[in-house]
């Protein structure tokens, strides 16, 4: 049976310019619905991928800026460019022997790396 990640909480602390940013870098936003007073539900989704971030109010006590999530592309000089062509301060492209890394925060400090491998053991 396949385990797979769907949904992945990030704390903020300003709902909509949480969103505006990661529309900037390109994720979807798939969801945006205030289900009631103290609870609004937006999902957004990066890119290619088949697991989604959730923010805004309600969500989590988790403290923004305090999420780490890592994620796999294709290319990490081209990930780079488009954070770059985004308006969003990237690392330089660190190579390590298991691969490339980006790495890139939010406006409210939670950190991302983007990981560009040539294989993986389970393809």
């Amino acid at each position: 049976m396949d385990w797979k990640i769907e949904l992945i909480p990030v704390p903020v602390t300003d709902v909509d310019r949480a969103k505006a940013f990661y529309e900037k870098v390109g994720f979807n936003a798939d969801h945006d619905h205030k289900v009631f007073e103290g609870l609004r539900f937006v999902q957004l989704t990066p890119p290619g991928s088949a697991c989604s971030i959730v923010i805004g109010e309600g969500i989590t006590d988790k403290t923004p800026g305090t999420q780490e999530i890592q994620v796999v592309v294709a290319h990490a000089e081209v990930a780079r460019k488009q954070l770059l062509d985004a308006g969003v301060a990237a690392s330089e492209v660190d190579v390590q022997p298991w691969g490339s890394f980006v790495y890139f925060r939010d406006p409210d400090g939670n950190s991302w790396s983007l990981q560009a491998i040539e294989s993986r053991p389970t393809g």
